[in-house]
Parts: C-alpha cells; structure tokens; sequence
C-alpha cells in the first residue's frame, strides 16, 4: 500500500510547462539560485533589474540574460517581462511586489512573503483587485518528496498524525543582513519559516503557541524553539542561525511515522514506517536543485488565468505569516516602522 501511495504522487515535469519570460527583481545570492533553476524548465529570464546599473549588467552577463535594468520601475514597467521574481531583503518584499503588482505584473515573491501578516495581506489584496497572480516562492512545498509525503499523510497510511518535529538551522550569522533589524533580519524569516510552513502543510493554523528563544545584540531573533498544539496533536519548530542542525523533520502517526533525512526542506527522501511492519523509501529524484519546480508551477498557472497556486494558496501563506508574527511577538521582535512595533498589537492566533 505505501510504495502504491508514493508511486501514484506524481509531480508534473517542470521542463514540461508554458513558456514564460520572467524578470528578476534583485540581484542577489538567492537570485543567482533562481537563475540557474529557470535553466531547467520550460521558461527563461528576460531581463534583471536593480537600484544600481552595474550589478544588473554583472549579472545579466554571468547568466546570458538579454536585458539588465538601472531600477525597479524600467524593470516592472518593460513589455517583455510576463512576470516577476522578487529577490530583495525581507524589508522591501511588501514595497516591491507592489511596484509590480501595480505595473500588472504577476509576482513570486522569495520566502517569507513580507515582514508580517499585515504587509502580506496587503499583497495579497493588491493582487486580488488587480486580477494578477501572486504566490511565496516556498520552493520545498512543490517537491516531489514532500508531495508523497503530503499524499501519504492524506490517505492515512500513517493513521492521524499527532505529532510533528522539524528544525532548520544554520551557521549564518556573519551574513550582514541577518544581524540587521532594519532588512528583518534574524533566523526566524529566513530560516525558521521551513519547519513551520512544512507544520502547517501538515496540521494548519495551530490552537496556542509557545515560543521561547534568544536574540542577537542588534535585536534579531538568533535562535526560537516553538511548540505549536492542535486538536489531539503538538509540532515542534526550532531554528536559529548561530549552529547547524541535521536539519530533519518526522511526522508522526497513530498507525506509524514518515522520516525525512537531512536537510528534509530539499530533495531529502524519506522513510515512511508502519506499526504492523510495512515500510517504504522514497528515493532522492531531482535533476537541479528543486527551484525549477516552483518556476514551472507559476508558468502553468499562470497560463491557465489562476491568480493563485491550488498547490500553495495565498491563504497558506497569510496563515504561516500570521505564526510567525506570533512568534516574533513573544519573542519581543519588532521591526522598525512596524505596525504595532512593541506593544502586542500583532494579531494573536
């Protein structure tokens, strides 16, 4: 029964999708990552903005891209860019994907979506009124392990699942950018927000949560561990950008358990066990470096007319931000110009 489940999740090839011609907004590490995946699917890069004329001509040049950009508006505004791909800090994510958004073009916006819930609703309407699709660039929900393993938990091959475990953790706190609160820095945004997208992928929005943690002496989360309780089930988040972790995940159930291994938010594989002694694997299948699936999920959607991925809804990302605001908050976390920056006026679950 497991291997039929797991063989049966199949993930569309994404060299197989619509054409798409894709501008990136900011170019940056993360940027260089989604340049090099678009290679492997069925769209292309037209042109890459920047504040700064020189970097976009860098970086056009290293990746054979045909147009580079002195600034966001010639890039968002240029006839030739279907969509964007936004790559900047956290801090601009919400001013960006409005500069395009308003420009008609549709957005995948790199994780997390926005500083906050209320920068991304705001997203998300600005996209709804402009009839415009949006999506978080959550790269690890489209592939193909997590898709079996969503499958898998689905048809309850591992009965209900009452217990969830994941941790990302990574030794980046020289990255200048982390250690400053006015980009959002810290751990929780870039790496913290995997093991609670992946928990909420599983359970949703959780009933209570309880984060505790430690902070950098600029202020930025440096590590949180948080305990999220739902009906009849607990999940366990942790991350911090002071150590590496393992960083594995596991999904309990009343009638067994799926085990990822390292590095579960990548093409990690995992074991899947039942308590009567049946067991399946699911083996390591990516070409690239799993970008490409994501890219190829916008390209599809965006040529059938959704506003929207049924795989990774706008809803999925509203709520995952809304945990994280609530992490954040019993942290003591607050960016500047925040709403409602220092006084718990951050909207509890």
């Amino acid at each position: 029964m497991l291997q039929e489940i797991i063989e049966s999740a199949t993930v569309p090839d994404p060299m197989v999708c619509p054409p798409l011609r894709w501008g990136i907004l900011g170019p940056g590490g993360i940027a260089r990552t989604f340049a090099t995946a678009v290679r492997a699917t069925g769209t292309s890069v037209a042109a890459v903005g920047s504040r700064s004329q020189e970097k976009a001509q860098q970086f056009a040049q290293e990746f054979g891209i045909p147009q580079a950009c002195g600034s966001y508006e010639e890039l968002v505004g240029r006839a030739d860019v279907d969509a964007i791909y936004i790559a900047t800090p956290h801090s601009e994510h919400h001013a960006n994907a409005l500069l395009a958004i308003g420009a008609g073009k549709p957005v995948l916006i790199e994780k997390a979506f926005a500083r906050s819930v209320s920068e991304a609703r705001e997203i998300v309407d600005a996209a709804a009124e402009a009839g415009v699709f949006a999506m978080e660039a959550m790269w690890s929900r489209f592939l193909p392990h997590m898709v079996a393993a969503r499958k898998l938990v689905a048809e309850g091959a591992i009965g209900t699942v009452n217990y969830v475990s994941a941790d990302h953790c990574q030794t980046v706190s020289h990255v200048p950018r982390l250690a400053q609160l006015d980009l959002a820095g810290g751990a929780l945004l870039d790496l913290g927000v995997y093991p609670i997208s992946f928990i909420h992928s599983l359970l949703g929005v959780p009933e209570a949560i309880s984060a505790t943690g430690s902070l950098s002496p600029e202020g930025c989360d440096a590590s949180s561990a948080t305990a999220l309780t739902y009906p009849g089930a607990l999940a366990v988040a942790s991350t911090s950008m002071m150590t590496r972790s393992p960083t594995r995940a596991w999904i309990g159930g009343t009638e067994g358990y799926i085990d990822f291994g390292p590095q579960f938010y990548r093409d990690s594989g995992f074991e899947v066990v039942r308590h009567d002694g049946e067991r399946a694997r699911f083996a390591p299948t990516l070409r690239a470096g799993g970008f490409e699936y994501e890219i190829a999920e916008v390209s599809r959607c965006i040529s059938s007319g959704q506003c929207e991925s049924v795989t990774f809804p706008l809803r999925d990302t509203v709520e995952v931000m809304q945990m994280m605001d609530e992490v954040r908050r019993q942290l003591a976390v607050c960016y500047p110009g925040e709403n409602g920056a220092g006084d718990g006026s951050r909207t509890r679950l």
